[in-house]
């Protein structure tokens, strides 16, 4: 018979199944796990999510007995976390876990829109006769990468960037402490228009804030090189989705790849006219999403709400 007495957890969202048993194993807690993000509310006494679901001040309202959400992944933008305050429910999130796995696919999507990997397989694919001499991409290799955002996925980049393209390295972040980045050969700018004017590739690992609402629009893409390639892992918003399609069209820019959009996930519907562009990539929010990851990064968020649930203070507390 189930103690009912034990708090109860809530898997909201998909979850990997190492994570799940390393709940359903916990005496500790009762463990439901949810096909559709709705139910919790009544009795639930911890929420596990991911980016797909959002907690509004009614949902933290109606949950009573809500006492920690814990997020998969860093940006907790998708969470009121001002209701959460209020409310006196504490917010976890897990950084740093995911840092490998969106560094890898930014690196990815770079060398895709340089070598226009996408273009050519559809151009094969649709039948059409293919000119080699035509299909000309541009080499990375000892090209100079801007990193809008210095924190644990921005670090990884710049590692990789250098390790695999010998290449150079600026890096902008008006919030990164002096000294960020000592181990790391690079060039800092207390300017995002100097990074703009001198990389070929320019990535973005921010979270989404009234300051970087809109970071990259019209003036900017002015200000980049033609043959530049914008890359965000980040946030859906932190780029004006109107202003890159323009850029695209007009050839301001070689080209672009967004893992994160306004809307998401992209579909023909929502995303019809940057879809047409060929030198465009959009993949659903998928820079975590490795095997490897999703095990140890789900069974880190697990560990963290066993944690406070248990009373135990965690590091990665954001509220």
């Amino acid at each position: 018979m189930t103690n009912t007495t034990k708090p109860k957890v809530y898997f909201v969202n998909p979850y990997h199944q190492d994570a799940i048993k390393l709940s359903q194993d916990s005496p500790q807690v009762d463990t439901v796990v949810l096909s559709t993000p709705s139910g919790w509310h009544a009795d639930a006494n911890g929420i596990l999510l991911r980016s797909e679901t959002r907690i509004t001040k009614d949902d933290i309202a109606q949950a009573k007995s809500l006492k920690v959400i814990v997020k998969q992944g860093v940006g907790v933008d998708n969470i009121d976390i001002a209701a959460a305050k209020d409310a006196g429910v504490i917010v976890c999130n897990t950084p740093a876990m995911n840092s490998e796995s969106v560094a890898e696919l930014t690196i990815t999507l770079a060398l895709t829109i340089a070598r226009r990997v996408v273009e050519i397989d559809r151009l094969l694919k649709r039948g059409e006769k293919l000119v080699r001499s035509k299909l000309l991409g541009q080499s990375l290799f000892e090209k100079t990468i801007g990193i809008i955002g210095m924190g644990a996925i921005g670090k990884s980049v710049a590692q990789k960037w250098i390790g695999a393209m010998n290449g150079k390295v600026i890096a902008y972040d008006p919030f990164a402490p002096e000294g960020a980045w000592s181990d790391i050969k690079h060039q800092r700018v207390t300017e995002l228009d100097a990074l703009l004017k001198d990389s070929d590739v320019i990535t973005l690992h921010v979270p989404l804030t009234d300051g970087t609402k809109g970071m990259i629009g019209k003036r900017e893409f002015k200000l980049v090189k033609n043959n530049a390639i914008l890359l965000n892992a980040a946030r859906g918003g932190i780029v004006d989705e109107d202003a890159l399609l323009e850029a695209l069209e007009t050839k301001q820019i070689f080209g672009a790849a967004l893992d994160a959009q306004n809307v998401e996930p992209p579909s023909l519907e929502k995303h019809k006219k940057h879809l047409e562009q060929d030198n465009l990539i959009l993949t659903p929010h998928v820079g975590a999403s490795t095997e490897e990851n999703q095990s140890n990064s789900g069974k880190f968020a697990v560990q963290t709400i066993l944690d406070v649930l248990a009373g135990k203070e965690v590091p990665n507390r954001v509220a």
